[in-house]
């Protein structure tokens, strides 16, 4: 079953979407402006009426190849019943035309706490089991934070599972139009992170702080939580503490130590 909805564009992809699912199940989402966060979102609580045991996210611009899903789903499968579970493949990186320029394959660090610094997991290659699915709808959505790393943090402080695969299932297209997209290249992403500033990240940061802090939490995250939150009303060497907790980095050293650096700060 396809879930879809127009969030307000101004050419024919509206009609497009119903000359494809003329002949297919599908359901049009509500109307308005949600923009991306909401517009998935609601659309995952749309999804979860139906007896559907494994749900994707599509983004408009890009490619699914033909075993994208059939890899998830085998992936999910493996997960203990009642266990959320996360799954995200790799993927080629292609131009506005489909040329292929890269690939970016599994992320050397993964799960919680480093879910917390940097989201590695995009909503185009992502799929959740009904457990994943059911806790991200039931959960309230920090603002300013995209579907797909709400996704990854909530799912890996719960506990749930989180699976990188191997295979380069979808082209993600980079272009002029993208909202986020790929930042290619460690020096890009640093340059990146640069220009967007410690303000901006260490407020979102800290609202995801909050909104997990909102609700119950193992045990395990709750001690990280905890450890983090002194950090943000205590001193240096509460700071330093907190920076100490196993894998609370990024995914590359320089990456790690700009965050750090951030942190410290305050």
């Amino acid at each position: 079953m396809l879930y879809w909805r127009d969030d307000g564009s101004s050419d024919a992809s509206a009609d497009l979407v119903r000359a494809f699912c003329q002949d297919r199940p599908s359901f049009q989402g509500p109307p308005g402006r949600l923009r991306a966060t909401g517009s998935f979102l609601a659309l995952l609580r749309l999804a979860l009426t139906g007896p559907a045991t494994c749900f994707a996210f599509a983004d408009q611009d890009d490619v699914w190849l033909p075993d994208k899903l059939a890899h998830g789903v085998r992936a999910l499968n493996a997960v203990p019943a009642g266990q959320p579970g996360l799954y995200f493949c790799a993927r080629t990186l292609v131009g506005h035309d489909l040329r292929p320029f890269g690939q970016v394959g599994p992320p050397a660090c993964l799960g919680f706490p480093a879910a917390l610094t940097q989201n590695v997991a995009p909503g185009c290659c992502m799929m959740l089991n009904r457990a994943a699915a059911e806790l991200l709808s039931a959960a309230t959505e920090p603002e300013g934070c995209w579907h797909d790393w709400w996704a990854y943090l909530l799912i890996s402080a719960h506990g749930g599972r989180v699976i990188a695969g191997e295979d380069a299932d979808i082209l993600y297209r980079q272009h002029g139009g993208n909202l986020v997209g790929e930042p290619r290249g460690l020096v890009h992403r640093m340059v990146s992170a640069v220009r967007r500033g410690r303000g901006p990240f260490m407020t979102l940061f800290w609202r995801q702080i909050d909104a997990l802090r909102s609700a119950p939490v193992p045990a395990r995250t709750a001690v990280v939580l905890g450890t983090i939150q002194r950090a943000r009303t205590g001193g240096i060497l509460a700071r330093m503490r907190a920076l100490a907790i196993p894998g609370f980095v990024r995914q590359t050293w320089a990456e790690t130590l700009l965050f750090r650096l951030w942190f410290l700060l305050g």
